[in-house]
């Protein structure tokens, strides 16, 4: 059984049944995202935080009651199993250095290929499951398309990848070496997006684009769920009848569906009763590949492209297909957008590593980049509990993690070597 009821425009409210429509309302083209709508009080008879919390099932299908699947018969689930329940340190060290009390750090880099895009991934491929989709086609800068290939080998789904031919190669090696087909575009994400979108139209793939199809957020929106119910195991209280919510959570934005997910989590749990309050969420985003932040500061829905360029590649993007609800998602919870700059984002990235063993790629690393702006600018009370998103792991991009990093030493083999490296 589901709880799947239908879908919602985000922009103009109109419903829809679920078979009626699949990615977008037609009413606004590919910018008109849908929210999927729940059944809330059959969610409410058929789970709980405490049944939950009891599950030994270590992965986003704990959540299975509050995600639009139907997932019974569906034989392929174990390959996905892996998915989700990443770990989330409390980070006393990097805490202490920036004056804070309760501050976590969510690695979602431990994901089955590295990345938060394998919960979106896992969602979508069972959805195609689900309706029989023959092929399933994804434009991405690497990460998704990464996740779509893991998750369709995982299931012995076919799979075809739209991506930038500038996308760093041991993202591209993942694609090849999930099995996926891979078409690297002499262009920009954009214009891969776009590709994507017309050749499923044309083919008659089922399309997993980030921002277009609406299961991506049901995917993301599991590390909500996370959060808060790894806090309330902090606080060693069984039996677990409440979760907790955070007071803030720094997210990067790209494209924004990964903050859009996140807030619907917190969404779905506050209207079970689950939690008792709605984080305030930080979008962060690089200065060269701002439009949400922008829209956000000029207090406007209306979405202006930039002309993206930025270190952290999976957060580079000219036009966010999710801007608007990336730009909701700040404001109707009262938190901020924060902009930083490239220098910054590589020092947070030797800051997860060396603070509390993170290894995080330029755009996960932009969430602690914010988190340490947002201090020095005293956005943050000591006393609040923070959690920061890590969205990928530094694997995926080794050049930028030496830049960095620094350069290792040469030296001859032998003590003096040694010693004169040491001086």
């Amino acid at each position: 059984m589901t709880n799947f009821l239908g879908y919602k425009c985000s922009l103009c409210g109109a419903e829809y049944a679920p078979d009626q429509i699949q990615y977008v309302c037609p009413h606004h083209g590919d910018m008109g995202n849908l929210d999927v709508v729940l059944d809330y009080a059959a969610i409410k008879k058929a789970a709980s935080p405490e049944l939950i919390s009891s599950s030994r099932d270590n992965s986003i299908w704990r959540y299975a009651p509050l995600l639009p699947l139907n997932l019974q018969g569906l034989k392929d689930l174990e390959g996905l199993m892996r998915v989700g329940w990443t770990p989330m340190y409390h980070a006393d060290r990097l805490a202490s250095s920036l004056g804070l009390k309760n501050l976590f750090v969510k690695d979602d880099g431990r994901n089955p290929t590295a990345s938060f895009k394998d919960r979106a991934s896992a969602v979508v491929v069972m959805r195609a499951k689900e309706i029989n989709a023959p092929l399933i086609a994804a434009a991405s800068t690497g990460n998704a398309g990464a996740a779509l290939a893991g998750m369709a080998a995982a299931t012995a789904s076919k799979a075809i990848i739209f991506a930038p031919k500038t996308a760093p190669q041991a993202k591209v090696a993942q694609l090849l070496m999930f099995g996926a087909r891979v078409l690297l575009v002499n262009g920009n994400y954009d214009q891969a997006f776009d590709l994507c979108v017309t050749a499923s139209n044309e083919f008659g793939w089922y399309c997993r684009n980030t921002g277009y199809n609406p299961f991506t957020v049901e995917g993301k929106k599991t590390a909500a769920y996370e959060i808060c119910e790894q806090l309330a195991f902090t606080n060693y209280q069984l039996p677990i009848t409440k979760w907790i919510a955070p007071d803030r959570v720094f997210v990067s934005v790209g494209d924004g569906n990964i903050i859009s997910g996140i807030w619907k989590g917190f969404k779905d749990l506050l209207a079970l009763g689950w939690i008792d309050k709605m984080p305030k969420l930080m979008g962060v985003q690089s200065e060269g590949s701002a439009a949400c932040a922008n829209a956000w500061r000029d207090n406007t829905e209306t979405i202006t492209p930039v002309a993206a360029n930025t270190i952290a590649d999976s957060i580079s993007v000219d036009m966010p297909r999710d801007g608007v609800r990336a730009v909701r998602a700040v404001r109707e919870t009262n938190g901020v957008y924060v902009v930083v700059s490239d220098d910054e984002i590589l020092a947070a990235m030797r800051d997860l590593a060396r603070g509390v063993a993170v290894f995080a790629e330029p755009a996960g690393a932009t969430a602690y980049a914010g988190l340490v702006k947002a201090v020095k600018e005293k956005m943050i009370d000591e006393n609040e509990t923070v959690v920061v998103m890590n969205t990928g792991n530094g694997l995926k991009d080794v050049k930028s993690a030496l830049q960095a990093a620094g350069e290792a030493v040469v030296i001859e083999p032998n003590l003096q070597a040694v010693k004169h490296a040491l001086a």
